[in-house]
């Protein structure tokens, strides 16, 4: 297994280990749980990086990466829907998205074909990145080693109460569009199936 690959399953791995962490009950459960994702993340964008500048992309890459990210989203989302720092209707709308795309995938390689990311989509993972981390962010303040951040969720113009819809708006925005365009671009494909 190349590099990339490796990269790939250790963000399966750490995904496992960030929702065993952020389920139990301790002291510093987000402040570790931010870290995981943290890294889970740069994975994401060192796997693609390397395989692309070492020539090691493979076909196990092309399926597993976004495989891998969509499982790590999806824990991340639901853990903070847990939190009710995001609504179950719009934690649907995402996942439904990333099943459908995952399905054309499927359907893609039946046929001996393999649908890689676009640039839509890895903006939609960047948006989706971005909006987690700031949420954990929000719930390690709560706890002592990141106590210092809790002040900035308070600021008038950037605070909390403006940025947390924003965000979700922006993940939301981003997704659906992202799954929309990959379905008109692979639309011949989805006709000849039905």
């Amino acid at each position: 297994m190349n590099l990339p690959n490796q990269l790939t399953v250790s963000r399966l791995v750490l995904t496992v280990i960030f929702v065993a962490t952020t389920a139990l009950p301790w002291a510093y459960a987000f402040t570790v749980g931010l870290f995981l994702f943290s890294v889970a993340s740069i994975t994401d964008w060192l796997d693609g990086k390397i395989a692309r500048e070492r020539n090691l992309v493979t076909a196990f890459g092309q399926l597993m990466d976004p495989l891998a990210d969509k499982v790590l989203m999806a824990a991340a989302f639901i853990t903070l829907m847990e939190k009710d720092l995001m609504p179950g209707w719009l934690v649907i709308a995402i996942l439904a998205r990333e099943f459908l795309v995952t399905g054309l995938r499927l359907v893609a390689g039946a046929r001996g074909a393999v649908l890689a990311a676009d640039k839509l989509g890895k903006q939609k993972t960047i948006w989706q990145i971005v909006t987690a981390c700031y949420l954990l962010v929000y719930l390690a303040s709560r706890e002592e080693p990141l106590a210092w951040v809790r002040p900035l969720f308070d600021w008038p113009s950037l605070g909390f109460q403006i940025l947390h819809p924003l965000l979700l708006g922006l993940t939301l925005a981003t997704t659906l569009y992202s799954g929309f365009a990959y379905f008109w671009k692979n639309r011949a494909m989805v006709m000849q199936e039905m």
